[in-house]
């Protein structure tokens, strides 16, 4: 950003740019009354003037509002930020921050002119939440882009007019996964300030009745009936509920129960629910007990031979015969975060394409973060390292073992055709090729 724009600053701007960025940290956006407490620091305020100005008691805005909000511009900022210092460091973080390539790592902002549209799947997930009650199922292996087309959906839901939450359950503290009681409160304390209401969670909390049907009314006579526009609730990362399966079997049967109410009752065709979770996390629940067998199921693949060129492009790589781009994708296969690191490092003329693709297979290749999550997992089932190896070694497709073969699938080390396994690209097969071998000879 130039130095111009910086003297020009206005609020307008710091908080359209401020939620365009917090999801890529795995934050929602500045809820309404947040939004509205920073504007008033913007004015010099105190908060006993914020709080009458927007009828809310000054303890709330003090207690509740601000530390939630310093917490998401520290970590916006990398700073400590309070009210005092508040506006210093968001100018400073602005006079800073340029408009140039950032580094691909996680989500891919609102603003950026480096996302691939995928146009068919996004005005289907579109079309489908414009639906009652609707429930759409986002899944991939990570890093495949779930997070960045979830934002655009909320984008649009935004400006269709809809109630949206961007909930994401990566960033809860560990304390939260306590008990189930404790989860879903904490869980209907978010969902109550995202939408700028009153909480009254204690008018419906019953532990006689249960904290899962307490949960249930307070949605349904309070929450649903205190809007009246439908509700996105995006629920991001709800693969980290896996690990406690008593708060995951009750959390997703709650879920799976709001989407068949709403066939029956008419408050809750109100709510529109997008659940987006990782493949890689194994999903050890009943199905009748869980969502995630009913709803529109969207499968994020890979990038096409044109989407890649067309990434090239707007990092004005001249990749004018497409040979670059096919040897690119006989390295990666089109998986969009790789795909994007090697446009990116290749545009920033750090590497040859040449000297790219011999290191990407080694532990001091671009890849080597991502080689290393999926040899941990690998190091730890042996049973899973053995499948894989059975894979490379083979000259044509195989038969594995159905859980096996599951799990390498989910983790997008292979692709199946009729049940029958090959590996998803050369990365894997030359790098495992020699890390497996070592594990066997250990």
């Amino acid at each position: 950003m130039c130095e111009e724009r910086t003297k020009d600053l206005d609020i307008d701007f710091v908080l359209e740019t401020i939620n365009l960025r917090l999801p890529q940290i795995s934050y929602s956006p500045l809820s309404t009354i947040e939004t509205q407490t920073l504007k008033g620091i913007w004015r010099d305020y105190t908060y006993d003037q914020i709080a009458l100005e927007k009828n809310y008691s000054c303890g709330y805005i003090t207690n509740i509002v601000a530390p939630s909000l310093f917490k998401k511009l520290s970590c916006l900022i990398g700073q400590r930020v309070g009210k005092r210092n508040c506006m210093k460091l968001i100018k400073k973080f602005f006079l800073v921050w340029k408009e140039k390539p950032l580094f691909p790592s996680g989500v891919i902002s609102l603003d950026s002119q480096y996302y691939i549209k995928r146009s068919d799947i996004e005005n289907k997930i579109s079309a489908e939440i414009q639906k009652p009650g609707a429930l759409v199922r986002i899944k991939a292996p990570q890093e495949m882009g779930k997070t960045s087309v979830l934002l655009r959906l909320i984008k649009r839901a935004n400006e269709s007019g809809y109630h949206t939450i961007y909930f994401n359950l990566q960033q809860l503290d560990e304390e939260v996964f306590r008990d189930v009681s404790t989860f879903l409160r904490f869980f209907c304390i978010n969902i109550t300030h995202e939408l700028d209401l009153d909480l009254k969670l204690d008018d419906y909390w019953d532990e006689e009745l249960g904290c899962k049907a307490s949960c249930n009314l307070y949605f349904q006579n309070y929450l649903l009936k205190s809007i009246n526009a439908p509700l996105l609730l995006a629920l991001d990362e709800v693969n980290q509920v896996f690990e406690n399966l008593k708060i995951a079997k009750e959390f997703f049967s709650l879920l799976r129960l709001w989407y068949e109410k709403a066939k029956t009752t008419l408050v809750w065709q109100k709510l529109r629910l997008v659940v987006v979770h990782s493949t890689e996390s194994y999903v050890p629940l009943q199905l009748k007990q869980s969502p995630f067998n009913v709803g529109l199921p969207i499968q994020l693949g890979s990038l096409s031979w044109e989407e890649v060129v067309e990434l090239a492009k707007c990092y004005e790589l001249s990749w004018r015969d497409g040979e670059e781009a096919n040897l690119l994708m006989t390295m990666v296969g089109g998986h969009p975060a790789l795909v994007h690191l090697a446009i990116y490092y290749l545009s920033q003329e750090k590497m040859t394409l040449k000297e790219l693709l011999k290191t990407a297979p080694t532990s001091t290749g671009i890849y080597a973060s991502h080689l290393n999550r999926h040899q941990e997992k690998l190091y730890e089932d042996s049973k899973l390292a053995s499948a894989l190896n059975k894979v490379i070694v083979a000259t044509e497709p195989i038969l594995l073992e159905p859980i096996q073969a599951y799990k390498l699938n989910s983790m997008g080390l292979i692709r199946l055709s009729n049940n029958k396994a090959v590996i998803s690209c050369q990365l894997y097969r030359d790098y495992f090729q020699q890390t497996l071998k070592e594990m066997s000879d250990r």
